[in-house]
C-alpha cells in the first residue's frame, strides 16, 4: 500500500530523471560533433574532454540510474503496468536501447579522452538523432498505450 500512495512521487521523479537523462543523452553526441572539428592536443581538445567528462558521469550517469530506480518501483507498484499489454515491452526495449547508446557514448568519450577518435562529424550528427527516435516511441506507448 505504500508504493500506491506514493505513485504520484514516484512518478514524478522518474520524469524528472528522465528528462535529465535525455537532455544530457542529446548534448553528449553533439559535443562530439564539436570536438571533432578541432585539432587533438588543443586547448579547446582539452576543454571538450572536461566538458564531456562531466556531463557524462555528473548529469548523464546519474541521471539514468535514477530514471532505472524509479521506473523498477514503477513496476512493482500494484496496478500501475497490466502485465498482458504490450505497450510497456515497447517501452522496455526502448529504454533497453537508451542504455546500450549511454554506453556507447561512454565509450566514444574514452576514444576522445585518449585521443583514438575515428569517427566523423557525420557519424556523430547522425548517431545524435538515435535518442530522438527511442524518446518518442517511449513517449506514444506510455501515453497512447496503442496496444
Amino acid at each position: 500500500m505504500l508504493l500506491i500512495s506514493l505513485y504520484p512521487w514516484i512518478k514524478a521523479f522518474h520524469v524528472i530523471s528522465l528528462i535529465a537523462w535525455m537532455a544530457a543523452t542529446f548534448y553528449l553526441p553533439r559535443l562530439y560533433v564539436y570536438h571533432c572539428q578541432v585539432p587533438i592536443g588543443s586547448a579547446e581538445s582539452e576543454r571538450f574532454k572536461i566538458m564531456e567528462r562531466r556531463l557524462l558521469k555528473q548529469i548523464m550517469t546519474p541521471a539514468m540510474i535514477a530514471t532505472w530506480v524509479f521506473g523498477i518501483i514503477l513496476l512493482m507498484t500494484p496496478g500501475v503496468v497490466v502485465w498482458s499489454t504490450g505497450w510497456w515491452y515497447v517501452k522496455l526495449i526502448c529504454v533497453l536501447g537508451l542504455t546500450g547508446f549511454h554506453g556507447a557514448t561512454s565509450k566514444w568519450r574514452k576514444d576522445f579522452l585518449n585521443d583514438r577518435n575515428r569517427r566523423s562529424e557525420k557519424f556523430y550528427r547522425i548517431a545524435n538523432e538515435v535518442p530522438t527516435v527511442l524518446m518518442v516511441i517511449v513517449v506514444i506507448m506510455v501515453i497512447v498505450k496503442p496496444f
